[in-house]
């Protein structure tokens, strides 16, 4: 049983190493590209794309009537979300991939504390471990489903609206 523990915790961890490793590539990818940066206000009052280079990023901010602004609009890669709550805002894109990655984990146990409970050959010790997982399991899925639900409902009510 250990080794299975400790075998699974390796194979999510690579997983894990390289979906990190690729939403990095994407996002440096998306960072570097100039044909979508974000517009900026120049001293007239006019908005203008930047295009790309450091000298001109750095000229519309220092011209822009709010640099911080600016500096945080040339700052923010194609397809990167402005706002932070709402449906599409990052803190909503977080919690809803960590609670879907939690409910898939307590299916995959679910299932898992199923075969055990198919191969416990009728040990008791092995029938009880088994049940214990599918319970946790079921406890951990419904945990994850009403997270969801709770997470959505508040930022609905602080001003956003809920992913469905």
């Amino acid at each position: 049983m250990k080794k299975i523990i400790k075998t699974s915790t390796q194979i999510l961890t690579g997983i894990a190493t390289f979906a990190t490793l690729t939403a990095g590539r994407i996002l440096s990818a998306n960072a570097g590209a100039t044909e979508g940066a974000a517009p900026v206000e120049n001293a007239e009052g006019a908005t203008e794309k930047a295009s790309g280079s450091v000298e001109s990023t750095i000229e519309a901010i220092t011209n822009s009537e709010n640099p911080a602004q600016a500096g945080a609009e040339a700052a923010r890669a194609n397809g990167m979300p402005a706002e932070l709550l709402g449906s599409s805002g990052v803190f909503t894109q977080v919690t809803n991939t960590i609670l879907y990655a939690v409910g898939i984990i307590s299916v995959v146990m679910l299932i898992f504390g199923g075969f055990r409970y198919i191969v416990s050959g009728g040990d008791s010790k092995k029938v009880t471990d088994a049940k214990n997982t599918i319970m946790y399991a079921i406890i951990g899925l419904v945990i994850a489903i009403l997270s969801y639900a709770i997470v959505n409902f508040v930022i609905s009510a602080v001003g956003g609206t809920p992913q469905v």
